[in-house]
């Protein structure tokens, strides 16, 4: 093995735990917005979702 492909390795195992950490602290973020949100707001903006993909809820 080459000093570059070490490196190369460890430059891609690094961009996988940054992708990782990102994705873990979006889906909290997710989570917690939507457990924390009333009824009636998770209804409306699933409602206005759905029409605004063209999907019949009615």
């Amino acid at each position: 093995m080459t000093t570059s492909t070490i490196a190369s390795r460890s430059n891609a195992r690094q961009g996988a735990l940054v992708a990782c950490a990102l994705a873990f602290l979006i889906g909290g973020a997710l989570v917690f917005t939507t457990g924390f949100a009333g009824a009636d707001v998770l209804h409306n903006a699933a409602h206005d979702t759905r029409h605004a993909l063209s999907f019949p809820c009615h």
